[in-house]
């Protein structure tokens, strides 16, 4: 978990779950709701109160300008960037029959899946 070894120890490091607007409303797509920093903006809030001491985010979530007195010091090396696909009966994409429903909040994998599986529906 820890980019270096002494931060691994017991205890180093504590992690605090900030519940974010994006996590908390659940009814609807997060392309309807709009607005920057849905996944950002209650974490960066505890950054500048000092409730913690740093904050890690996933850099598509970063809205494009940083809060005010913050910074961007850091990007750890990625990891595995693979989406899982799960389903109960076809093994692939591909054997999924027409008319199939894929469950997905992300407009880039709709419009990626739509291309190439033109024959699949999309849902939120």
């Amino acid at each position: 978990m820890a980019a270096h070894s002494e931060l691994a120890e017991e205890g180093a490091i504590q992690i605090v779950v900030i519940k974010t607007t994006g996590d908390k409303i659940l009814t609807q797509p997060l392309a309807d709701i709009g607005g920057k920093g849905l996944f950002t903006k209650e974490i960066d809030e505890a950054l500048l109160n000092g409730d913690i001491d740093i904050a890690v985010h996933s850099m598509k979530d970063v809205p494009t300008y940083l809060p005010d007195k913050t910074i961007l010091p850091c990007n750890l090396p990625r990891e595995d960037v693979r989406d899982a696909f799960i389903s109960l009966t076809a093994a692939s994409l591909s054997e999924l029959p027409a008319g199939s429903i894929v469950g997905t909040a992300s407009l880039r994998r709709k419009s990626q899946l739509l291309h190439r599986y033109k024959s699949l529906n999309m849902f939120n």
